[in-house]
């Protein structure tokens, strides 16, 4: 007789259903084939210790797992438990009846507690779709596979439970929540808050424009004028997240190992990693190809403090997920794709003294210094970041006012009107959903200048030396700052706003 228990495995934030086809024969030795790797073939030994010490007997003849489709690979240790059951159900230890309706995840202990897996989200909504009555998971998991409406989440605390469970003898303990009021009520707190920046009025501005069209923005200054706490502050700002964005924003998580102590991730990420970081580390990749930095800061905020110290190999591999959104990661044996919609904010020191046209201390950098250590970010990289700004230190009476500033959620409202706008011009294409992701041809459609603009521009544009990506940068931040002002039509003014942040481009930078 063959049984069959219903399980999955991840191609890159989506789930696939495996089937544990189990048969027994004559013999005495267990064989797992079906492209395992080494971690689902020594489930073998966990399972015969987890079956002993939950006083389960391990049939003593040849049993064949057979993980279809064979031609997919298998990789981890979630396969446990479906071959456990499997294999108890071939040996006519439980009944193989209730095996057609539910998925089964998890890791076994050799004592044979049921342990966490990684990606149980998007197992559960792989199990709902297939029409399947419930998933049985670890305690660990339940949380966020709880998240899945219309679907039984089953927790399973050890291997017992589960043979009891399938023999009728008990009852699993069920999860339910109601996912939009989990959602409404989740915590939305934050690092920091722009009412507590002193000054800074018109970097606060940039970030304000950055936030309220997706733009990715680079902060140049010395040390200590603000820049890391400016940047932590752009969640507060950022709109909130939708429901549909959270749920795949925690599937990129659940699928890295990185649960949610809610079940949902009801914030916008703010992912801010080390200048030591590797490329795999930042884009994803790996043998078994894992999600990267860009991608676990999809739908949030990637920071990069002392951008120049990054090694300039893994600052170039970030391009493509910069203009594409997503990521491709292609090895031999399979090729997945991590979303990375997120928007890009750095900050570097203007020079190797970090005190380069600043007003209170003198550079003693030369200007081929100045020049090298820009030169250290690539131009395409400039080329895609939108928002160039520049950032002074404060002065005494600056610091020392005792006035609150500005808070963050009266920022956030005009930033939430600016997206509604953008929301509605390209409800038509449902890819785009923000002035940053403008198509060369939306950009036709919706960034019309008048003569004097067009003229600015112009000239602008010959003066500088522009790159033609660098020439649409600035009609999606000038569009930006329209849609903030509550403008229909781009004017000359906007034109010039969105030209002040291109600062970076300025043939002068590193002289005098």
């Amino acid at each position: 007789m063959v049984v069959t228990s219903i399980s999955a495995t991840l191609q890159g934030i989506e789930a696939t259903p495996v089937y544990c086809e189990t048969s027994i024969a004559l013999g005495c030795r267990i064989l797992i084939i079906g492209l395992p790797d080494t971690a689902v073939k020594e489930s073998r030994d966990r399972i015969e210790s987890a079956m002993r010490e939950v006083g389960l007997k391990m049939p003593r003849k040849q049993i064949t797992v057979n993980l279809a489709p064979a031609d997919v690979r298998k990789e981890g240790s979630l396969y446990d438990v479906p071959i456990a059951v499997a294999i108890m159900a071939a040996g006519e230890i439980v009944p193989s009846d209730k095996l057609k309706d539910y998925m089964l995840v998890g890791e076994l202990s050799l004592g044979g507690t049921v342990k966490e897996v990684k990606g149980c989200l998007p197992f559960a909504i792989l199990a709902r779709q297939m029409g399947l009555k419930g998933i049985i998971v670890p305690r660990e998991n339940a949380q966020e596979a709880a998240v899945v409406n219309n679907l039984e989440v089953l927790i399973a605390d050890n291997l017992k439970q589960i043979a009891d469970f399938l023999s009728d003898k008990c009852e699993l303990e069920k999860l339910e929540v109601n996912t939009r009021e989990m959602f409404a009520k989740a915590e939305r707190s934050f690092m920091a808050d722009f009412k507590d920046v002193k000054g800074q009025a018109q970097v606060k501005r940039a970030f304000a424009i950055a936030a309220a069209g997706g733009h990715n923005l680079i902060l140049v200054g010395p040390p200590g004028a603000g820049k890391s706490m400016m940047a932590k502050c752009l969640p507060s700002i950022l709109p909130p997240l939708s429901l549909s964005e959270a749920l795949e924003t925690t599937k990129i998580h659940s699928v890295a190992g990185m649960r949610a102590s809610t079940g949902l991730i009801a914030q916008r990420p703010f992912r801010s990693p080390h200048h030591t970081i590797s490329s795999t580390a930042l884009v994803g990749g790996g043998t078994n190809p894992m999600p990267g930095e860009v991608s676990l800061a999809h739908n949030g905020v990637l920071y990069l403090d002392e951008l120049p110290e990054f090694n300039r190999s893994v600052l170039e591999v970030l391009r493509q997920p910069l203009e594409d959104r997503q990521i491709t990661i292609a090895r031999a044996k399979n090729t997945v794709t991590y979303p990375s919609n997120l928007m890009l904010i750095a900050s570097m020191n203007p020079c190797p003294c970090g005190y380069y046209s600043s007003p209170t201390h003198q550079c003693t950098c030369t200007e081929l210094q100045v020049k090298k250590y820009l030169g250290k970010i690539s131009g395409p990289l400039l080329d895609r970041i939108d928002l160039q700004v520049n950032v002074q230190p404060l002065s005494f009476d600056e610091v020392s006012k005792t006035t609150v500033a500005e808070p963050s959620s009266a920022i956030r409202e005009r930033v939430v009107k600016a997206r509604k706008i953008q929301e509605e011009r390209y409800k038509e294409h449902p890819l785009i959903h923000c002035n940053a992701m403008m198509t060369p041809a939306l950009l036709r459609e919706h960034c019309q200048l008048d003569e004097k603009a067009l003229k600015l521009l112009q000239s602008v544009m010959v003066k500088l030396d522009l790159s033609a990506r660098a020439y649409d940068r600035i009609l999606k931040v000038a569009r930006t700052i329209a849609d903030y002002e509550g403008s229909e039509n781009i004017n000359s003014t906007h034109v010039a706003e969105a030209i002040s942040y291109r600062n970076l481009d300025r043939s002068s930078w590193g002289q005098g």
